[in-house]
Parts: structure tokens; sequence; C-alpha cells
């Protein structure tokens, strides 16, 4: 029997402290709730973990960018509605300027209209921002950064619906007086020729009829003056006197000149709306398909860092019995050396 060394002692200590610790991190993940507390809780988990954190965080990012890009992309679609509905009205008052059965003063009238809604587009698309950037005025294009890595992207286009960008701006449903005596200059060129002529056509007479509100489309410069019907001669010759005919003729002219560019316009914006629609929808799925991914990677990090309350308040209970049993049994291995008094006895 030794009393210098207690081997019995040592090793109840030893596993008193390991008791200890057991119960300690049991105790941690408890009150914290997180199967890892530190990386010596599981290394490989904790490197897992906390990429996985990484990717979460930077999907929600992606998704508020990609909210922010539908509300960009609703503001510049609500903008250009308004400005397809003008251009449309623009479009009924040139159909309304091309007929006959109005007075100069009748077109003076949807004349102002005409212009107040191309002021209004001009407005419109120079004011329609989002966070102070300017959407309609000028081609622009949005990137939005939809993922959580480099190169997860989604550009947006849109081009310049200025009334300028839609070369509708300069339209006019009433002719200027120059444009008036251009047409009686004209209307005097033609009426000089007898529907008889042979003479060949040349680029400027094929200018000329066509101010007149003459096809030319069937007509060329290797063309005569016999091919230009005697009915376009009559009608020049009432115009080459007649300055309130030129009037209406100049009149009629620019109208068809609207309406042919207001067509054009409303295609062009409807082309960018059905972009910008497109556009929306997928960054609706893309946000749907981000919470999609976001809730099954928190769910596979909760299954990796999360702790299992049960599990570990059975593992801790386990561990505060061992606890109480080693200290009980250090405090018998202590008092084992004290056995040798009884021998010192006389």
């Amino acid at each position: 029997m030794r009393i210098n060394t207690n081997i019995s002692a040592m090793d109840t200590l030893r596993n008193l402290n390991a008791a200890t610790t057991a119960k300690s991190d049991s105790l941690a993940k408890l009150s914290s709730g997180s199967r890892i507390n530190k990386a010596g809780d599981d290394a490989a988990g904790l490197a897992i973990s906390e990429n996985m954190k990484s990717q979460i965080s930077g999907m929600s990012q992606a998704t508020r960018n990609a909210q922010d890009g539908v509300s960009l992309i609703q503001t510049a679609e609500g903008a250009l509605s308004e400005s397809q509905a003008m251009i449309e009205r623009m479009r009924d008052l040139s159909v309304q300027s091309a007929n006959s059965t109005l007075s100069d003063s009748d077109r003076q009238d949807i004349q102002k209209e005409f212009g107040a809604l191309q002021s209004e587009i001009t407005r419109v698309s120079k004011d329609t921002e989002f966070n102070n950037k300017n959407l309609l005025s000028g081609n622009n294009t949005f990137s939005f950064q939809i993922g959580a890595n480099a190169g997860q992207t989604l550009s947006v286009s849109i081009s310049d619906m200025s009334a300028s960008g839609l070369s509708i701006d300069s339209l006019s449903l009433v002719a200027s007086s120059t444009e008036v005596s251009a047409v009686q200059t004209a209307a005097s060129a033609v009426a000089a020729i007898t529907s008889g002529s042979t003479a060949t056509l040349t680029t400027t007479d094929l200018a000329n009829l066509s101010k007149i509100g003459v096809d030319t489309s069937s007509l060329t410069t290797s063309s005569t003056w016999s091919d230009v019907s005697s009915d376009v001669v009559a009608n020049a010759k009432t115009l080459t006197t007649d300055k309130t005919a030129a009037q209406e003729t100049a009149d009629i002219s620019k109208a068809s000149e609207a309406i042919t560019a207001l067509t054009s316009a409303v295609g062009q914006v409807s082309g960018q709306r059905a972009d910008l629609g497109a556009a929306q929808n997928r960054l609706t799925h893309t946000i749907n398909n981000l919470g999609t991914t976001s809730e099954n990677l928190s769910d596979a990090n909760s299954q990796i860092r999360d702790v299992d309350m049960a599990s570990e308040m059975t593992t801790f209970t386990k561990e505060n019995i061992l606890t109480q049993a080693a200290t009980s049994m250090l405090s018998q291995a202590n008092s084992m050396p004290n056995t040798v008094l009884t021998l010192l006895q006389v």
C-alpha cells in the first residue's frame, strides 16, 4: 500500500474533468441552441455552415435587388402605358385631320390638342425616374445582381421613349406657309404639262407629284408624263390658283405623314412594354426561386448547426450525473490512504 501516489484518485480526477468538460459543452449548446459554438465542436461542419450562411445572406440581398428591379420596371412600364395612350390619341387626331370635311379652323383646333400631347410625352419621358435615374430619356441599360455569386445578373434595356426618340416630336397636322407654297409650286409645274407629254420624269418631278398627293409608288424616273393621270393634271390646275385648296392638300399630306409615324411609334412603345413585361416576369420567378433555394439551404444549415434539444438534454443529464458521481468517488479515493494509519497504531 503506497501513500505518495494515489492512482485511484488520479483516475477518478481524470474522469471528473472529462465529465465536467462534457457537461460544460452540453450546457453551452443548450443555452445557445447551437450545436457548433466554436471550431473545436465540429471543424468541418463549421466551414460548411459558414459557407451556407454566406450563400443565404447573399440570396437575401439578391432577392431585394430583384424586387428593386421589379419596382423599376413597373415605374417605367406605367409611364409608357400613359405615353402609349397619348400616342394613340394623337393618331386618332391625325386620322380625323386627314378628312377633307374639316375646315382650316377645325384643323387648327385639333393641332392644339396634338401639340399638347407631344409636349406631355416629352415631359413624361424626362421626368420618369427611379432613385434619381432617368428611365425613358436616352438609351439605358440596367443590370440587376440576382444571385449570390459573381456573374449572376439580369440586364434590362430601355430605348429612348421620348417624343424625339420615337420620331414624333416634329409632327404637325397643319402645314406651314412655306409648305403650302411648295405645294402650289409643285402643282404649277404639273399643270403646265399636258397629259399627252412624253418627257421622262425626273427625281424632282416625282417629288413634286408626291407633294400634291399623287401615289408615285408605281412611277420611276423612267416613267413619262403620259403615265400621269389627266385627273391629276386637272387637280393641279385648281391648286395653282386656289391657296385654300393648296392648304388643305398640304394639311392632309401632313396628317398622312403623322399617321405613318405614329403607327410606328405605337409599335415601338408596345415592343418596349413587351420587353419590360417579360423581364418583370423573369424577375418574379427569380425571386420565387431564390426564396425556395434559401429555404432549402437554411434547412440544411440547421441540420449542421442547430442542436437537437432533446438529445442534448439527455447528454447533459448523463454528464451531470457522472460529474456528481466522480466528485463523490474522488472523495472516497482521497480517503483511501488514511487506512495506512491503522497500520501505524500501537
